[in-house]
C-alpha cells in the first residue's frame, strides 16, 4: 500500500494529532447554553480548517440552534460525489471525578489519546478533514468529487441537520455518504457497520399535589409522584427485559439467517465482554436472543434519569409536587418512531395510578436502518480496508442510532458507508473517553484509500 497522499499523512502525522487536540480542547458540549459560545468556536475552527486546505465554498449554515459546516470541492468531471459527514459536538464530561486527566486537556497515555470527544466524533471527523489535506496537498486535487456536511446537534437529536437534509438542498446532491461515527467490532479488525437501531427520547413527567407537600402531616393521603413514576416505569418491562407495551414487536424485521450465521462467526468473548465493557455482575435480557441479537437487532426500553424532589444533602421531608423520568426506546427496523411513541403513550396513560396525573413527551427521534451491501461503494470500502489492515472487513451492526444516516436515505435516497475506527471500549459518553492513536492514523489511511479506490473504480 502506496500512494503520494498516503506518504504524505505518515509525515505529517505528528501535526496532524497536535491540531486534533487543540480541536479537543474546545469544550462544545451541545446540550449546556452556557457552551453555545464554545460549540460555535469548535465550527469556526473546523471551516478554518477546510479553507486552509483548499476546500472551497466554506461556510456555517445557521440552524435554530448549532450551525452546519459546509465545504466542497467539485472538479472532478464524470466522478462520483462523496458527502462526508460528521459531528463536532461533545456529550458533557459528567460525572468529572471519574476523570483521570482532565477531559478537554488531551492526554496521552499507553498509546490513546484521552479526552471529551477524542472518538465521539472530534477524532472520527478529524481523519476526514486530513485525509482530503493528504490528497489535496499530495496531489493536488481530489480522486472524486466531496461535498461535507457537519452538524454540532448529534448529541441532542440532530434537529437542524434534519430539517436541511429534509428541505433536499443543493449543498447535499452527492452519489453516497462516507459516516465516520461508528467503531471496529475488535482491535486490528477493519468493520463495516451496515445496520442502527433508531430511537424514540421520551419525558414522562407525574404530577400530584399542586405543591410539595410535609411527608409528616399529608403522607399517607396526599399522592407521591415518585412513588407513582417507579410503579409505572416498573410496568413498562419485565424483569428478562421484554417490553410490556402492547404491540410494540409487531411487524419487527428479524436477522436473516445469514447475517445470525456472521454475527456467531465474529471474535465474540462474551464473559469479556461482561467484565472488560459492562463491568457487571452478570448481563440480562430476552431470553433465547443472543447478547449481539440483544444489542443489535432488538427493541429496548431504558430509564436515563428521574430529576425532580430533594436530593441534596441531609434530609427533608417533603412529598414532591411533581417527578420526571427521562426514558428511551431503541427501534429495530420495521419499527418507526411515531408508531412506537404512539404505542408508548397510548400504554403509559393506562397504567397511571391513581391519584395522579401524566404526560408523556417526545424529545427527539431516529429511526432504523440497513444499509445494503451489494453496492460499488460498500465494495470500494472492503477493498480500501483490506489494503489499509491487510485483513478481510466484517460487517456488523450497532446498538447506537445515528438518526441521520436515515435521513441521508430517506429523504436524498444516499446509501451511506459507515466506516469507523473506535473500539468497544473507548468509554463513549463516559468518563475517560479515549481513541487509540494507531487507529486514528489508519483511519485516516483508510479514507484516503477509500476515495482514492472510488474515483478509480469509475474510470
Amino acid at each position: 500500500m502506496s500512494s503520494l497522499a498516503i506518504d504524505y499523512a505518515h509525515k505529517h502525522q505528528v501535526r496532524f494529532l497536535d491540531e486534533l487536540k487543540d480541536l479537543l480542547r474546545i469544550p462544545s458540549v451541545s446540550t449546556l447554553p452556557e457552551h453555545n459560545a464554545d460549540t460555535r468556536r469548535a465550527a469556526e475552527s473546523l471551516a478554518n480548517e477546510y479553507r486552509r486546505i483548499g476546500m472551497e465554498n466554506v461556510r456555517l449554515i445557521e440552524t435554530a440552534g448549532h450551525p452546519l459546516v459546509y465545504a466542497d470541492w467539485l472538479h472532478a468531471p464524470g466522478k462520483p460525489t462523496a458527502l462526508l459527514y460528521g459531528h463536532y459536538d461533545v456529550q458533557p464530561p459528567d460525572p468529572l471525578d471519574e476523570w483521570l486527566s482532565p477531559p478537554f486537556e488531551p492526554t496521552e497515555r499507553n498509546g490513546n489519546l484521552y479526552a471529551r470527544g477524542a472518538v465521539d466524533d472530534k477524532g472520527q471527523t478529524y481523519m476526514q478533514v486530513k485525509a482530503l489535506e493528504s490528497l489535496l496537498a499530495a496531489e493536488g486535487k481530489l480522486p472524486l468529487n466531496v461535498r461535507v456536511i457537519l452538524e454540532g446537534e448529534e448529541e441532542i437529536g440532530g434537529e437542524g441537520i434534519a430539517e436541511f437534509v429534509a428541505s433536499r438542498p443543493p449543498e447535499l446532491a452527492a452519489d453516497f455518504v462516507l459516516v465516520c461515527d461508528t467503531e471496529l467490532f475488535a482491535d486490528n479488525l477493519p468493520t463495516l457497520c451496515v445496520g442502527l437501531r433508531g430511537m424514540i427520547y421520551t419525558e414522562i413527567e407525574v404530577r400530584g399535589a399542586k405543591t410539595d407537600l410535609h411527608s409528616g402531616m399529608y403522607g399517607g393521603a396526599a399522592p407521591n409522584p415518585f412513588v407513582a413514576l417507579a410503579q409505572l416505569i416498573a410496568k413498562l418491562r419485565d424483569e428478562s427485559g421484554k417490553i410490556l407495551v402492547p404491540g410494540i414487536y409487531d411487524g419487527i424485521v428479524p436477522p436473516s439467517s445469514e447475517e445470525l450465521a456472521a454475527w456467531k462467526s465474529l471474535p465474540f468473548d462474551e464473559e469479556h465482554y461482561r467484565q472488560t465493557e459492562v463491568g457487571s455482575k452478570e448481563l440480562v435480557g430476552e431470553a433465547g436472543f443472543s447478547v449481539l441479537e440483544r444489542t443489535w437487532a432488538r427493541p429496548t426500553l431504558d430509564v436515563h434519569g428521574m430529576p425532580g424532589g430533594f436530593i441534596g444533602a441531609g434530609a427533608k421531608t417533603v412529598i414532591p409536587a411533581k417527578a420526571l423520568a427521562k426514558v428511551s426506546m431503541r427501534l429495530v427496523p420495521g419499527m418507526t418512531p411515531a408508531d412506537a411513541f404512539a404505542k408508548l403513550r397510548e400504554y403509559v396513560l393506562a397504567v397511571v395510578p391513581a391519584g395522579v396525573e401524566v404526560d408523556v413527551r417526545l424529545i427527539h427521534s431516529g429511526e432504523p436502518c440497513l444499509i445494503p451491501v451489494d453496492n460499488p461503494y460498500i465494495r470500494a470500502a472492503t477493498a480500501a480496508l483490506r489494503e489499509v489492515w491487510d485483513k478481510e472487513t466484517v460487517f456488523i451492526r450497532s446498538g447506537g442510532s445515528i438518526p441521520i444516516v436515515g435521513d441521508f436515505a430517506r429523504h436524498l435516497g444516499l446509501p451511506s458507508v459507515m466506516m469507523g475506527f473506535g473500539l468497544p471500549d473507548d468509554n463513549l459518553h463516559a468518563p475517560n473517553e479515549k481513541f487509540k492513536i494507531a487507529n486514528f492514523y489508519r483511519g485516516i489511511d483508510s479514507i484516503i484509500r477509500f476515495l482514492e479506490t472510488t474515483g478509480e473504480s469509475s474510470k
